[in-house]
């Protein structure tokens, strides 16, 4: 069985996207990426990360997320839980360079198995945005 390794952020729900990066940034976090419903900070490149979902998000909703280097073990963890007879979402391939499943644990928690790239998620540079 493939085993998890690193539990590699947490995705909360915020009223203003805005206000929570400053917030956050002002904590010493790094902006790495930002759209206009959502933002994901780390404490440094590859290390502990936040996501930021605004209201209007609906992708995914709050949960945390165990990081893997490599994408062939997201493809293994998901057909080994899948053959436990556990249910998972389908594998998803993101505009920032990972690929991810969610599923829920026994307890209805809602979590992530999530590819980031060995050299980290890419940098979005949009104009304006503070890091």
């Amino acid at each position: 069985m493939t085993t998890v390794k690193r539990l590699g952020h947490v995705a909360i729900r915020v009223q203003d996207v805005e206000r929570a990066k400053d917030f956050y940034v002002g904590l010493g976090m790094k902006l790495v990426w930002q759209d206009p419903d959502w933002c994901y900070l780390e404490v440094g490149p590859g290390k502990d990360g936040l996501a930021l979902l605004g209201p209007g998000y609906k992708s995914a909703g709050p949960h945390f997320a165990f990081h893997f280097n490599e994408r062939k073990q997201v493809e293994n963890i998901q057909v080994e839980l899948q053959q436990k007879g556990v249910k998972v979402g389908d594998l998803y391939e993101h505009r920032d360079g990972t690929a991810s499943f969610y599923l829920q644990d026994p307890e209805g928690n809602w979590f992530e198995m999530l590819y980031e790239p060995k050299d980290g998620i890419p940098k979005n540079h949009v104009q304006g945005i503070k890091s």
